[in-house]
């Protein structure tokens, strides 16, 4: 084996001499390239000079047309040599990753079959020599010499799909597919996959191929692009049409999540103008998958796509909690909107209930009743909050209602009663009071109300279910954090609600502090202070309330931001109500969705998919199936799939490509001694793998096992709910039927859980 990762530096001449010759060729490469990278970096700093020479006024008071443009110039350059430099200066994992050794005269020997699928006449033959081919090298990021001649070419580019589509069968005039191991500027190590039946003469062929080599390495803290091994089914699905909707599928360790990503990095290299100015929408499941992942797109040459998981998809509003099963599935199911549209068009609790006013010497009096009247009216053609920014329609039809009360009983014109009633101080206040603005968290708070919520579930939803409903807001309120699933529906909600207007800014008096240093200075002990950077790069603050009710309100709402392209993974978890979220924004966008029906934790998969079709519309569907399993060793994989096939026969099972003669060790403990052998485990798994290791338990034993956190800086215990699209070198397993028992999806989220390990695997079966 070639690579040779981590090896002190004076250890170099122990390695073969035909590697070390091989490394050494590729170290003189890549520090050319690095030495390109240094000169472009110069060029940059020059663009920058210049920039800052621009727009340079050489007098005060009013700018010339001139000067202006010089502005305009100024800001288009620093902002080009500011996108340019974020790019020469991104740490990769290695910029040079691949070689091509291409031989444009390769002919098809005896038994062959070509890339057409006719059978030649034997195994294809290259019929020049090792030095007479042409070389390509392949990296993250293009870069050229003084001559404009490619040293490396980006990865997306079409000169570039031979490094991920030649096979043996179909080389497509590739003789060697070379993978560089390196880290910054040194190469570490090589490994080679031939395409030719012989190497031709002077060529060197390492190792002992590409992909077996990443497949045995350890897993870090985050996950590990894979744009250096990419095979070719993959390579299709990551370079397949934009339009319409990409539908990946395939078992666990399949590489879907990696495909998808690298499918948004070869969108935005391939249509950047559409894809960079509407914007790539990334949606995880959770907050720890997208922290484990935002290393990924970077690395690929890309930093322009936003990472939301579902508790992160409306601005202002983060979640993070999880529901016991029962709620969410209320909150999650499609009926939950009926509810919500009868509560949003309901008043606030405290508001008034009728309007007692004299206008003109006429006594007024609109009931409860018609002021309903008025609201369904008035809601069927508008939104709520845009009215309660500009209330003029809702005065207008008050004053229309009045007016046919008090016709009869007066000589005045309808237009001069409805001046009056119009420049009423009572009329202004009972509109402010009756159609104030409303937060769409606090009409979900309403739903806490047990009497409220029957009025809203009558006919809907059943008694349980309405109980269950009110305990999760009751939840949410003594914590004062909302779950993942409310985040949907308050999404729902500001969606037939509308933004709450800004109010008027009032000017500050000079006396006014602007800002305080430190509140303590003026004695102010009990809030807690928390910085937040804003778009821009501009740092805010402001202050986290202490009340948990206030804390579930802090912050603005902002409206559904609409997206170029939607990529959704682990798309067989979203409820219905989370698939309408996501459909509204990506209206107008091409989608990949990314799943495995197998792994899903929503237990409707019936109503999932027709949420999901109608958020994809009538655009077009092309999909792609992945059908081997990368991450698990075969032994791994083999005692999940027994589990699933119990309870799903029909699961898309993959094909394991590793094996490593080592089982799953299962272990029957009683209550008493789980966090004693738990500790044992962890300690025998950190012995057996070099990098990660996930002790994956239920919310009954988390706390006990919480002391096992960070050990030896690579041991992380967590929920099972938040392993979804995550890898680990071994996992420890606590208590899989109380898993079972607590997670919305069953077996299939064990099932995702015993997926998870790719070299070693313990089982703790508490009895």
């Amino acid at each position: 084996m070639s690579t040779v990762e981590g090896r002190p530096a004076g250890q170099v001449d122990e390695l073969p001499d035909e590697v070390t010759r091989e490394i050494a060729i590729e170290q003189a490469h890549v520090e050319r390239v690095y030495a390109e990278l240094a000169k472009a970096g110069e060029r940059v700093g020059i663009v920058e000079s210049e920039g800052l020479a621009r727009g340079r006024a050489s007098r005060s008071g009013d700018m010339r047309d001139e000067e202006k443009a010089g502005l305009f110039e100024r800001d288009a350059l620093m902002f080009s040599a500011g996108k340019r430099r974020a790019t020469l200066e991104q740490q990769f994992e290695g910029l040079v990753f691949g070689r091509l050794d291409l031989d444009h005269a390769m002919t098809a020997g005896a038994g062959a079959t070509d890339a057409t699928g006719t059978e030649a006449a034997g195994g294809f033959v290259s019929t020049g020599s090792g030095d007479d081919l042409e070389v390509r090298y392949i990296g993250r990021l293009g870069v050229r010499d003084d001559e404009y001649e490619p040293l490396v070419i980006d990865w997306r580019a079409p000169a570039a799909s031979p490094f991920y589509r030649a096979t043996p069968v179909a080389p497509e005039k590739v003789v060697r597919r070379r993978v560089l191991r390196c880290r910054d500027a040194r190469v570490l190590g090589v490994e080679d996959d031939l395409m030719t039946v012989e190497a031709p003469e002077g060529m060197t062929v390492v190792g002992d191929g590409a992909l077996m080599a990443a497949l045995t390495r350890s897993r870090g803290a985050r996950m590990r692009d894979i744009v250096a091994t990419i095979q070719r089914h993959q390579d299709e699905a990551i370079r397949a049409d934009a339009r319409g909707v990409t539908l990946i599928t395939g078992g666990p360790g399949t590489g879907k999540t990696v495909v998808a990503l690298h499918r948004a990095a070869y969108l935005l290299y391939s249509d950047r103008r559409r894809f960079e100015s509407g914007g790539i929408l990334v949606v995880g499941p959770s907050a720890a998958y997208t922290a484990y992942i935002e290393r990924v797109l970077p690395s690929l040459g890309e930093d322009s796509v936003a990472l939301r998981a579902l508790g992160d998809l409306v601005g202002g509003l983060t979640a993070t909690r999880l529901d016991a099963p029962a709620a969410a599935a209320v909150k999650g199911g499609l009926r939950i909107r009926k509810v919500l549209s009868r509560a949003a068009k309901d008043v606030a609790p405290d508001a008034a209930t009728s309007l007692r006013t004299m206008v003109a010497g006429l006594a007024v009096h609109l009931d409860e009743r018609e002021l309903r009247r008025i609201r369904a009216s008035l809601l069927s053609h508008h939104q709520h909050n845009k009215l309660a920014g500009n209330p003029a329609d809702v005065v207008e039809a008050l004053a229309a209602a009045a007016w046919l009360q008090v016709r009869e009983h007066t000589n005045l014109e309808r237009t001069e009663f409805v001046d009056r009633f119009e420049d009423s101080r009572d009329v202004e206040a009972f509109v402010a009071d009756w159609w104030r603005p409303i937060d769409p968290r606090h009409v979900l708070l309403w739903l806490g109300d047990a009497d409220r919520l029957a009025r809203y579930a009558r006919g809907v939803l059943s008694i349980g279910e309405q109980a269950e409903l009110v305990a999760s807001i009751a939840v949410a309120v003594e914590r004062g954090e909302w779950s993942v699933a409310d985040v949907a529906l308050v999404d729902d909600l500001l969606a037939r609600l509308a933004e709450v207007p800004e109010a008027a800014r009032e000017e500050r008096g000079f006396y006014e502090i602007e800002e305080f240093d430190n509140l303590t200075d003026y004695g102010v002990h009990e809030v807690e202070v928390t910085g937040s950077r804003r778009q821009g790069g501009e740092v805010g603050f402001e202050v986290t309330p202490a009340d948990a009710r206030e804390r579930l309100l802090a912050g603005r709402l902002t409206r559904a931001e609409e997206y170029s392209h939607v990529l959704v993974d682990e798309a067989q978890d979203l409820s219905p109500m989370q698939w309408r979220a996501v459909g509204r924004r990506g209206k107008f966008a091409s989608w990949t969705v990314v799943g495995d029906l197998a792994q899903a934790s929503w237990p409707d998969l019936d109503e999932a998919a027709e949420a999901r079709e109608e958020a994809f519309g009538t655009k077009k569907r092309q999909s792609f199936h992945m059908t081997t399993n990368y991450r698990n060793a075969r032994e791994i994989f083999d005692f999940a799939a027994d589990l699933i096939r119990r309870y799903v026969p029909d699961a898309d099972i993959p094909d394991a490509v590793r094996e490593t003669g080592i089982h799953p060790v299962s272990i029957d403990v009683s209550r008493d001694d789980v966090i004693a052998r738990a500790r044992e485990a962890v300690t025998d798994l950190l012995e057996q793998v070099d990098g990660s290791v996930a002790v994956i338990a239920p919310a009954a034993w988390r706390q006990a096992l919480a002391e096992l956190d960070g050990a030896a800086g690579r041991v992380v215990v967590i929920d099972p709910m938040s392993t979804k699209g995550l890898e680990y070198d071994a996992t420890l397993v606590v208590d899989p039927d109380e898993i079972t028992a607590e997670s919305p999806g069953g077996a299939r989220v064990l099932y995702v859980v015993l997926t998870r390990a790719a070299h070693r695997m313990t089982v703790l079966d508490v009895r």
